[in-house]
């Protein structure tokens, strides 16, 4: 988050290369940290990823939520 903590919407998708570079190197790190824990904890991420689409697509329905930035919790 730091290196986008004070940039616009604009600035932030279009980072100099240096930048781009950080931020590429320190998601790597995230994947690697994620695919590790789901490992030793016996969790398949992309079965439970495509469980959590079909859960979240039950919940919000594209035609009732789209293009509405509301948070979850602010839909009646």
């Amino acid at each position: 988050m730091e290196h986008f903590q004070w940039l616009s919407e604009e600035q932030s998708l279009n980072l100099p290369a240096d930048k781009k570079e950080e931020v590429t190197l320190e998601l790597a790190d995230i994947l690697i940290y994620l695919v590790r824990c789901a490992e030793r904890l016996d969790i398949d991420l992309v079965e439970v990823a495509n469980r959590k689409i079909a859960i979240s697509e039950q919940c919000y329905p594209a035609e009732r939520v789209y293009g509405d930035a509301r948070r979850a919790d602010e839909y009646d």
